[in-house]
């Protein structure tokens, strides 16, 4: 067993466990994009990343692939953490503006603005199609081409495959496979419909450096009252 603090909490738990696991064990939420259970972990969106260490030393890392390690100390909402997940969201919303996955994500983590062109791309990525495919379709009919900006998805020298099944699991997963949600102005990069107010308790000092990360948000709800 490995014991380690998340949050200024302690939490035992078995070997081979990671950050992600550990934390959503105590209830502490992570946003991801490329994870999902029942599929090997892989680390590509960085939407779920979290802080490890102390002061100068310092730094983020995918939760969802950094092993639980004696005496790791982790945080999972500072401000260096919710800065870079935001970046990351910008990013994907540049790329895939057309996800509803995407638009829900930057509009329940406070996204408002989107600085990058858009490039209205059909595949962010994930992984999920391929991993869901190989892993639990065992079927291993698609998969990643090519490096750098000449990557690509599909299947072997783009002829059909003879092991796929159509079983529709890929589009299942896909969160680029979705439709606009961009309200009543489809040029804009960001929807906003619900968008939930900022939690006033970011700024309190007894937080210090930590989003509150009570869901629903205790402060919205006696707002809306």
């Amino acid at each position: 067993m490995t014991t380690m603090q998340i949050n200024g909490l302690d939490v035992t738990v078995e070997r081979g466990t990671t950050v992600l696991e550990a934390a959503r064990f105590l209830g502490l939420p992570i946003p991801t994009l490329c994870h999902m259970d029942g599929l090997s972990p892989y680390g590509a969106c960085r939407l779920c990343v979290v802080e490890i260490g102390e002061g100068a030393r310092s730094r983020l890392v995918t939760s969802c692939t950094y092993p639980a390690e004696e005496g790791l100390k982790v945080r999972t909402a500072t401000k260096r953490v919710v800065r870079a997940r935001k970046m990351v969201l910008e990013l994907l919303l540049a790329t895939c503006p057309q996800s509803k996955v995407v638009q829900d994500l930057a509009s329940a983590h406070a996204v408002r603005q989107q600085r990058f062109k858009q490039e209205h791309e059909d595949c962010i990525m994930c992984g999920l199609c391929v991993r869901m495919c190989e892993e639990q379709m065992m079927a291993h009919a698609i998969g990643f081409r090519g490096r750098g900006e000449k990557r690509s998805l599909g299947t072997p020298f783009d002829q059909k495959s003879e092991v796929c099944r159509t079983c529709g699991g890929c589009m299942y997963v896909c969160p680029a496979c979705q439709l606009r949600c961009t309200f009543v102005e489809p040029d804009k990069a960001i929807c906003g419909g619900c968008a939930n107010l900022s939690p006033p308790c970011v700024e309190k000092e007894q937080f210090g450096q930590m989003m509150c990360y009570m869901k629903p948000c205790v402060a919205c709800e006696i707002v809306d009252r």
